[in-house]
């Protein structure tokens, strides 16, 4: 009698792999970042994160404020990937309150958070088909050593609280890549 072991299949986020949309060589998993919320309305010119005002029109890697009313954070959302170790991260942005906007604030170099949350928001990017026009609600958890947030989409039946909590196949990340135009060149 012989025996057959069937081989895993090649990690397909080991080692390198040509992207034929952006012709880039990338290493490992590839995660997407939005540079700033959908709704904002000027270039995605960026300040300091140092300069941040709470009147007017603000934008820097961390923080974004507009008409000194709507105050958003980036933040990760994070979905795992069956037989991966990391999780594909979308770099996204989230509205906070004004109150926990400034609660953010003040801990923001020690991670010293009065409230670690969760705080509510609306995700304020579209991620492929997951999310359309209109904001979702998620939950925005405050991490520590200057790590920024990470959010879980409110409704349980959204289809991308689900994948977040059960995971995605990796053919499935490929397609939310080549959605956004990043696909490896060839699969092997």
């Amino acid at each position: 009698m012989s025996w057959f072991r069937r081989a895993k299949p090649a990690n397909p986020f080991a080692g390198s792999w040509a992207c034929a949309g952006c012709g880039e060589v990338h290493q490992g998993m590839m995660d997407l970042a939005a540079l700033a919320p959908d709704p904002w309305p000027h270039e995605r010119i960026q300040e300091p994160n140092s300069a941040v005002r709470l009147d007017g029109d603000f934008l820097s890697e961390d923080f974004c404020v507009m008409s000194g009313r709507h105050f958003f954070v980036r933040a990760v959302l994070e979905i795992p990937v069956h037989g991966q170790a990391e999780k594909f991260g979308f770099g996204c942005w989230s509205t906070l309150s004004c109150a926990n906007f400034e609660k953010y604030l003040d801990g923001f170099d020690n991670a010293d958070f009065a409230d670690w949350g969760p705080w509510t928001g609306w995700l304020c990017n579209q991620l492929e088909t997951y999310i359309g026009a209109d904001p979702e609600g998620v939950h925005v958890y405050p991490q520590p050593d200057r790590q920024r947030p990470t959010l879980r989409v409110v409704s349980p039946g959204h289809r991308l609280a689900i994948d977040q909590e059960q995971g995605i196949s990796v053919e499935r990340l490929w397609e939310m890549l080549r959605f956004y135009g990043h696909a490896p060149a060839k699969r092997g």
